[in-house]
């Protein structure tokens, strides 16, 4: 990847001063103490309103997943059929008192409705509204929202991380991500609704707070309720609350303080109550691929996991390599044919999909299916041993070309529940063979303990480990994978196992390739994200083989590339020549020194404070303009032969938008270091 396109964003993005915003907050949180001290209720109100915030995002985030869910089952059903009853009914609601829509009379084939009894017509309507479905999601994102293409979370992770996207967080996402989410998923794109969810639980929180003014202009404020939408979002994907915050915590935020840490937790409870109350699949569960495992595991089961985790490793970072060669494929050429590469992808997985029993269904759904255990009676396709071993491998090839094609394409689109569901496939494979293998030889050793009575091996077990495992590799979450599996099912003892196969997919994964898709995506997408492990990244770099430690100056901006300001010797004219030269290059701020020629450091003085002065210079008779009001507080300065490790940690634990590089005697100004530069650095030197 050439380096100019691993930062090729970085100005769609303006960096947080953390250090100021939270000066600033205080500052307004002292002043608002001062003006509501006489009045109980003010002090109420201020103290409400951050709870208050997440608390409506959480329900609205419930609500609004739920009739996402509702629209995305009816569409998937109408691939397939129609309802006698009402065309607007999906086919559980219209055959809700039948255990199985095979005896529903109600529920009609294509073919059947037409009058005519072809299997061609079936295909025929299952690819065609497909692709329909498809080619009007990517006009529709394309023509009143393209921010919301894409899971969004490379871009939550950034924004997270201490930049501001404009637009990103919009009204116009939500609504293009909501209805968008809906279309692609029932389209049958090998796509998935829950890393959007996270997007659109975003949008929710920041939509709400930008009504409250206290939090709108707090960025550490606006923060927390973005990190507890995000949190809210996963929730409801999964059905696991807890899950969710530990997401956020492990996957999303770079810091996550305890105040955000309970504001997350009550968002995504809220958000799962909320969805629990509509219960959009009248089952009473949260998810449809929501289970309960009543069988124990059994230790001879554990080569057998292991097996799962390495599937897991290996699918998930050959996933993500072949997935970034698709990207890059997708932006050389077909970049300005979003909606005709959706309709050809839905067109494609809809027709070779249609011929398998298990990709013909929706995802969650099939999930459900997967991780269900069979029990005497059950009339799915699972339970019985016809050919099903090598059906199940045709999904899982199916979903996983599927999956890799799709995922990134002009459509809001996630890859969770793809990657659960090819490693579910996978993982109930393996569950048959084994199952088989001791039926077959129930004297073997490794099956010396199992009772001749009882099912000896559950398939479905392996499915659901098979999913974690796949998910894991993906994503390279580890603790909130284990936690997310664990909501699903309530199976306390299968926390061992499902700990075995992601530590398995994670180490595998790792050595395929390095981080989780989100952050190969930040890097090929060009997004500014400064973590903690770019300290160790930046630790590794030197200036000259064998050298120790990389200096401050060997990655800082010199002096002579800084627009600086004189404390008390420029007249009006040449401030406005410096402020239009800095309107032009975005800066946000200029060192301010004694004068231009020993360029000792004084102080640091906004755009926005500088301008403010400069406009009451205007009703005076003076033609010089002073500086001293606009200093704000004092900056971060360090040494130039400081180590840059030291300095980027500067940035992950204080979060200043720059640091100034001042001369040994701590006076005269040298350069100055910001996240950026940083990031550049280091993508330059990885390349």
């Amino acid at each position: 990847m050439d380096e100019s396109k691993s930062t090729a964003r970085f100005d769609e993005f303006t960096t947080i001063d953390w250090m100021a915003d939270t000066a600033r907050s205080r500052a307004w949180h002292k002043e608002e103490q001062q003006q509501t001290q006489r009045t109980w209720w003010g002090a109420a109100y201020a103290g409400i309103t951050p709870w208050a915030v997440v608390g409506v995002s959480g329900v609205v985030i419930g609500v609004i997943t739920a009739l996402i869910s509702i629209v995305t089952e009816w569409l998937s059903d109408m691939k397939l059929g129609v309802c006698a009853h009402g065309w607007w009914l999906n086919r559980k609601f219209c055959c809700w008192q039948h255990d199985s829509a095979e005896a529903c009379a109600a529920w009609r084939t294509w073919d059947s409705a037409m009058g005519v009894q072809s299997a061609v017509v079936r295909w025929t309507m299952f690819v065609a509204l497909g692709t329909v479905m498809a080619a009007t999601c990517a006009q529709l994102v394309r023509s009143y929202a393209p921010l919301a293409a894409g899971s969004g979370l490379p871009e939550i992770k950034a924004i997270l991380g201490g930049f501001v996207m404009d637009g990103f967080l919009g009204a116009w996402p939500l609504a293009m991500k909501s209805v968008g989410l809906a279309l692609a998923v029932g389209s049958g794109l090998s796509v998935g609704k829950e890393g959007p969810a996270v997007h659109m639980g975003c949008c929710v929180g920041s939509v709400v707070a930008q009504r409250f003014g206290r939090l709108r202009r707090s960025a550490a404020a606006m923060r927390e309720v973005v990190t507890a939408s995000a949190a809210a979002g996963v929730a409801v994907a999964f059905g696991a609350p807890i899950g969710g915050v530990l997401f956020a915590l492990e996957d999303l935020s770079t810091r996550l303080a305890r105040r955000t840490l309970w504001r997350s937790f009550l968002c995504a409870l809220l958000a799962t109550v909320s969805l629990q109350a509509m219960d959009p699949f009248w089952t009473g569960k949260l998810v449809l691929f929501q289970t309960a495992y009543p069988r124990d595991w059994r230790f001879v089961e554990l080569p057998f996991f292991a097996l799962l985790g390495v599937f897991g490793g290996v699918y998930g970072g050959t996933c993500v390599r072949l997935n970034l060669h698709v990207a890059r494929f997708r932006r050389r050429h077909l970049r300005d044919h979003g909606v005709m590469e959706a309709a050809v992808l839905a067109l494609a997985t809809g027709a070779v999909a249609y011929a398998n029993r298990f990709t013909r269904r929706d995802m969650g759904e099939l999930l459900g299916e997967l991780l269900q255990e069979c029990k005497d009676g059950m009339p799915h396709a699972l339970c019985t041993q016809h050919g099903v071993g090598w059906a199940l491998l045709g999904a899982t090839v199916i979903r996983a070309v599927g999956t890799v094609l799709a995922y990134g394409c002009r459509v809001p689109c996630g890859i969770f529940v793809p990657s659960m569901a090819i490693g579910a496939s996978f993982g109930r494979l393996v569950g048959v063979l084994a199952q088989s293998l001791q039926q077959t030889h129930p004297t073997w050793r490794m099956f010396a303990h199992c009772a001749p009575d009882s099912p000896c091996v559950t398939p479905a077990t392996y499915a659901f480990l098979g999913a974690a495992a796949a998910m894991c590799g993906v994503t390279k979450v580890t603790v909130a994978v284990v936690v997310i599996m664990y909501e699903l099912t309530g199976a306390l003892s299968f926390v061992v196992p499902t700990m075995v196969v992601v530590m398995v997919a994670r180490v595998v994964g790792d050595a395929v390739v390095e981080g989780g898709v989100s952050e190969q995506l930040v890097l090929l997408n060009g997004l500014p994200l400064l973590d903690d492990a770019d300290i160790d990244a930046v630790s590794q770099l030197s200036v000259e083989p064998g050298r120790a430690r990389l200096p401050v100056a060997a990655i800082m901006r010199p002096v002579d590339d800084v627009v600086v300001l004189p404390l008390a010797a420029l007249s009006r004219a040449a401030l406005d020549a410096r402020l239009d030269d800095a309107a032009r290059h975005d800066v946000r701020g200029f060192p301010v020194v004694d004068n231009d020629h020993d360029l000792r450091l004084v102080g640091y003085a906004s755009t926005e404070a500088v301008a403010c002065v400069r406009a009451r210079a205007a009703g005076t008779s003076t033609d010089v303009v002073s500086l001293t009001d606009a200093l704000g507080p004092s900056p971060v300065t360090v040494r130039p032969h400081m180590p840059a490790e030291t300095a980027v940690e500067i940035f992950c634990k204080l979060g200043p938008r720059l640091i100034l590089v001042t001369a040994e005697d701590g006076a005269h100004l040298l350069g100055l270091l910001t996240r950026k530069d940083v990031l550049r650095h280091i993508r330059a030197a990885a390349h």
